[in-house]
């Protein structure tokens, strides 16, 4: 619990002082989008490991 905490207190930090508010949103937006394929990774690779895929 307390790791996420820390992830949550560094994604505000990394927003709280950008200036103009186009490029807020876009990086906030933007940043999702990579967590979000990050996500797809992970279940892709979960995905073939619990199928019993072959990894030669």
């Amino acid at each position: 619990m307390n790791t996420l905490l820390l992830i949550q207190e560094i994604y505000h930090e990394g927003f709280k002082n950008l200036g103009n508010l186009f490029y807020k949103n876009y990086l906030k937006a933007f940043a999702w989008f990579g967590f979000s394929m990050y996500g797809v990774v992970i279940y892709a690779f979960l995905f073939r490991l619990s199928t019993g895929f072959v990894f030669d």
